[in-house]
This record gives structure tokens, sequence and C-alpha cells, in this order.
């Protein structure tokens, strides 16, 4: 449905904990993670998350242990031989090299446990030079704050790796107690200073439901020391709280920008089609109606039955040019919405529509004319809709407030099958809804029912 923004905080320790979680669940793309992930055991079994987190868990102590190694040679060697300067570019060959390495590990906790990690890097110089390029890395804080994550991860592997071995070891052998037991004629399994021999595959069965409560423990704390994992590398290989404000600002400006070159480009297009259609609609529907009432008065002295016919085609002409800019109203704020507001002028709606449409407005207050008329719109246009294309048979809209939101849903019981297609009227709505960095969602399955819900934010 999309992202609800809120303003940075400030520097405290809960607003700096927060920056962090944020930074590490952001950028997921929604897709599921140990940090959103359902902690229901059947939910965890059939998620692939926990089979890759358990992986990375038993087998991340191998990289931890290389880089503890290698940092702890090259950091020694390089120091040590800053007194004759061989030891610089050492130095700088160990540094590129280590954040090479944070940013594969990035990439690993992306993969195994579906976060994703943002780059705290700065901008390098834009310079070919590579010691210009080499000295930013070097007064980058992210760089020294790779290294500590490099340098702490295998005593944090370590302690992961013990604890998924013992538990998943425990959880295998009481689970495939009877496959030991036929392949080795018995099998003794051991539950502290209580023992169990099982001699047959038969009587190893019972041990089974042991190792289903040993699979439940052992996927809760793999995900545990997922979650933990998560926030370390967040913590460490993720960007500093300021950092984190700048990237959320810039995104919101980004978005900001973009939403209103949207809502720009959708005036354009609603001005054009009122223009269209009030030429090649109702303009040349009532320029018809007064040619006709200029024969008819023609007429009128010497063919009184002539002048009564064009008289009557142009009273047809009338209704259908009538109907025609009511049609076109929908895209012009209607004067009773600024009379008397959002419920009243939705209920004319409802009332003009061709099936039932039940109406519920739940407001304590009116919201800001934008926002009432955007409600007004996205109304107008999902009736209108119903009416040519859902086949329904009845309807019901409602608008209500949620905290700092006015909740505008439209729902109908037809076909389904809607789609926000780019030029399209619901993708329009969307961009209206944009300006005022609100939000749409289409939910319309072959079938039905068809729910559209705006999202759009108001100041009470």
């Amino acid at each position: 449905m999309g992202e609800l923004s809120r303003e940075p905080g400030g520097g405290g320790a809960v607003e700096w904990a927060a920056a962090r979680w944020a930074a590490a669940t952001r950028g997921g793309g929604g897709a599921p993670s140990v940090l959103n992930g359902s902690w229901a055991p059947l939910a965890m079994v059939r998620s692939s998350v926990t089979w890759r987190s358990a992986l990375y868990l038993a087998f991340s102590m191998a990289l931890g242990l290389g880089w503890f190694v290698v940092l702890a040679v090259g950091l020694s060697l390089s120091l040590g031989l800053l007194i004759i300067w061989v030891g610089v570019p050492l130095l700088a060959l160990l540094m590129v090299a280590w954040r090479f390495g944070a940013m594969l590990e990035r990439r690993l906790v992306l993969a195994a446990f579906g976060v994703r990690v943002p780059d705290p890097y700065r901008r390098l110089p834009g310079t070919r030079n590579p010691l210009v390029k080499l000295k930013g890395m070097a007064a980058d804080p992210a760089t020294w704050k790779d290294l500590a994550y490099l340098a702490v991860l295998f005593p944090v592997t370590l302690v992961e790796f013990v604890v998924s071995t013992a538990v998943w070891a425990a959880t295998g052998m009481t689970l495939f107690l009877p496959l030991v037991v036929a392949v080795n004629g018995g099998a003794e399994v051991g539950f502290g200073f209580v023992s169990y021999w099982a001699g047959d595959p038969l009587e190893a069965v019972p041990v089974m439901a042991l190792g289903l409560v040993f699979l439940v423990l052992a996927m809760y704390v793999t995900r545990a020391m997922a979650v933990g994992h998560t926030v370390f590398a967040a913590l460490l290989l993720g960007p500093s709280p300021a950092q984190a404000e700048n990237v959320e600002l810039r995104r919101r400006t980004e978005h900001l920008r973009a939403s209103r070159a949207r809502g720009v480009d959708a005036a354009e297009f609603e001005r054009r089609r009122i223009e269209r259609d009030l030429h090649d609609g109702a303009q040349q529907r009532l320029l018809a109606v007064a040619m006709d009432i200029g024969r008819a008065r023609a007429k009128l002295d010497q063919d009184p039955e002539g002048a009564r016919a064009l008289i009557e085609q142009a009273h047809a002409g009338t209704r259908e040019a009538i109907s025609e800019l009511r049609d076109l109203a929908r895209g012009i704020y209607p004067a009773i919405l600024t009379d008397r507001g959002l419920d009243p002028a939705l209920s004319g709606l409802a009332g003009r529509a061709p099936v039932p449409v039940e109406v519920h407005v739940d407001l304590p207050e009116r919201p800001p004319a934008a926002v009432e008329s955007i409600a007004y719109f996205i109304v107008a246009e999902s009736l209108a809709n119903i009416a040519k294309y859902a086949r329904a048979t009845r309807a019901s809209v409602r608008v209500a407030r949620e905290d700092r939101w006015v909740v505008v849903e439209v729902i109908d019981d037809g076909a389904g099958g809607a789609v926000a297609r780019p030029g399209g009227g619901l993708a329009g709505l969307a961009d209206r809804a944009a300006t005022i960095d609100g939000m749409l969602i289409v939910d319309s399955p072959p079938g039905g029912p068809t729910i559209i819900r705006a999202d759009l934010p108001c100041s009470w």
C-alpha cells in the first residue's frame, strides 16, 4: 500500500535505535524477512527465510574466521611496516579489502535474512586519482565501522554456530532416530541424566514427537539469532542516524517532486479532457439545438407541425446536452461540495448511480478543501467505472478518519479485474492522491469484489 512517512526524530537513544531499525528494514521491497515474517511454527516451516537463516548461521563462522585471520595478520603486518612506509600501501589494500568484505556481508544479510542494509558510504571524490579516493575512504567513518564489524564477526558467528549446531543436531537426531536405528541396529539417545535405548525403529518412533518439539525450538532460536544478527549488522554496516535522516529527506523530496509532477500532468490531462468534451460534445449539441430552434421559428407561421417537430428535436438535444454536461461535471469542483461538504455531495453522486449505493461518511470535522476535492473525484470516477464496466448490483462508499488520514473506500460486487493502467482513469486517481502525498490501492480479483481505497493525509 505504500510507505507511511514520519518526520525524522531527534538525537536521543530511542530515536537513534529507531533510525537504525528503520535503516535495517527499509528497502527490502516488501519481501518476507526475519523482521516482518510470522512467528507461527507452521508459517516458519513454510518460509524459506527460516532455512536460509539456518544455513547462514551454520556456515558464517567460516567467513568470520577468515576475516579474523586476514585482519589480524594484515593489520599487524601493515602497522609493523609503517616505519619504512611499506605498510602504507599494504594498509590501503587491506582497507579496500575490508570495505569489499562489508559490502559482501550486506548482500549476505539480504540473501539470508531478507533485510537490506543500505550502504552508508560518503560519495568519493570525482577524480581518477586513486590516492585521492583512498584518502576519501579513510576519512569516511563508515570504513572504520566496517572494520569493527568484521573484527567482531568471528566471535559473534562462533556463538551462532555453536547454538545452531546444538539445536539442529538435537532436532535431526530425534526426528530421524528410527532411520538411525534401522541403519545401525539400535541407538541410545541421552537427555541430560536420562538415556533412552531404541533397539528397533518402532521403539524409536515415540522419540520423534520430542523431535517435533526440538524442531519448533530450533526455528525460534534461529529466528531470534537472525534478528539479533540483523540488528548487529544494521548498527555497524548501516548508515548513521544523521545519514539515515538525510537519505529519508532526499527520498521524501524525490517522492514529493514526482508526486507534484504527476499531479500537474493529471490536471493538464483533465483540462484537455474537459476542453475536448465541451468542444466535441456539449458545444456541438447546443449548436444543433440553436439551429433547430432557429428553423422552428422560421416555420412557426407557415408550417406549425414542422416547427413542433423541430422544437421536440431541440428539446431532446437539450436533454442530451444537459446529460453530457452532467457527466463532464465529474471533472469540475461541484458547488454542493463547497457549500455542504462531502456527505451531501457523495449522496448526490450515489443518487445518480445506476446501482444502489450505500454511503457512509464519518468525519468529525470537514477536512481541507484539497482532501475533500480528491475524495469526491475518487468516488465519482469509481462510481462511473462501476456503471460502465463492473456489471455490479450494489456498491458502497465509506469515508472515515483513521488517525491522521482520511480513508476513502469504494466497494462493488461486480466482475472485478480492474487495473490501474498508465493513462487510465484509476491511474489518474492515483495521480490526484499523490499530489497531496496520498496513496491509492486497487484490489480487484477476477470475479470481484472490487475495492478501491485511498488514504489521504490530513492535518486535523
